[in-house]
């Protein structure tokens, strides 16, 4: 695809997405029936109350912006969604038996596009949905993270940090899904261990993303300061040696009984100590 089409592609709006593509110039009307699901939908997660508030506007103005869609490639009497399935949905709730459409010939590639391009704009999708969205441009459509990023008109870093989200638990990414937990404070818990416990923290105490990056700090900090108890036996063996040569000893022993023994001086004649007890016992 001609890079210079998708460059700046969210600033550019759905009607220039919709000029690069075979279209009937008129709006058709079409039964509610007659229309499909798009199986490219990013969008997982539809707001209620935000449905409902649609819902009314529906009744009370009707449709003002046209669904666009694309013949079904599966059932040759239906058209499937492109971009407008929220007004779908809400025409369905208001009663409408029919809904205005723009008829479009896109591939399965330009219909993501178009998905992804609306709920962007529209701020609808939640940040995990946004991912997954960038995640089938770059898997199934051979994008990089930088083709995306020109896509969308936003920048590399933004589609890089969106991507990491993907590496948290899908425990994790449900509660950044059903709005308990934001992307901001999801971010935060990438790569980290006991990611569980940190989240359940977060929306106990209700932190802010600062204070969830201090928690995380004092989390890291405590991990790196504890330190497993010295097996017992070594210890001894260690106090041992330290009474008869009169120098600190620390022995170290690995699971497969490798390890090390570190024998500390503090000057010259110590070292001679170390060396001459070594050289009369070998």
């Amino acid at each position: 695809m001609d890079s210079n089409k998708i460059k700046k592609g969210l600033g550019r709006g759905l009607s220039s997405l919709i000029g690069e593509t075979r279209i009937e110039t008129n709006i058709n009307k079409l039964p509610i029936s007659s229309l499909l699901s798009n199986k490219l939908q990013p969008r997982k997660i539809f707001d209620e109350d935000n449905l409902q508030d649609l819902t009314n506007s529906i009744k009370e103005r009707g449709i003002i912006q046209p669904i666009i869609v694309r013949k079904s490639a599966i059932q040759s009497s239906k058209y499937e969604i492109i971009a407008g399935e929220r007004r779908w949905m809400a025409a369905q709730r208001a009663g409408l038996h029919e809904v205005p459409v723009v008829i479009t010939d896109v591939n399965d590639l330009k219909s993501l596009e178009f998905a992804i391009i609306e709920n962007v704009q529209r701020h609808d999708l939640n940040a995990v949905e946004e991912a997954r969205g960038y995640q089938r441009l770059i898997e199934e459509f051979s994008y990089d993270q930088g083709k995306v990023a020109q896509f969308i008109g936003k920048s590399r870093s933004h589609v890089t940090n969106c991507l990491r989200l993907l590496n948290l638990s899908e425990e994790i990414l449900k509660l950044v899904e059903n709005k308990k937990l934001s992307a901001g404070h999801a971010k935060i818990l990438v790569g980290l261990s006991n990611i569980e416990y940190l989240a359940k923290k977060i929306i106990e105490k209700k932190l802010s993303v600062r204070q969830a990056e201090n928690l995380v700090r004092i989390f890291k900090t405590k991990k790196k300061s504890f330190k497993p108890p010295k097996d017992p036996n070594l210890k001894n063996l260690e106090l041992s040696i330290i009474e008869k040569v009169g120098l600190n000893i620390s022995i170290k022993n690995k699971k497969n009984n490798t390890g090390s023994l570190v024998v500390e001086y503090k000057d010259l004649d110590q070292l001679n100590k170390i060396i001459e007890i070594i050289k009369s016992n070998y």
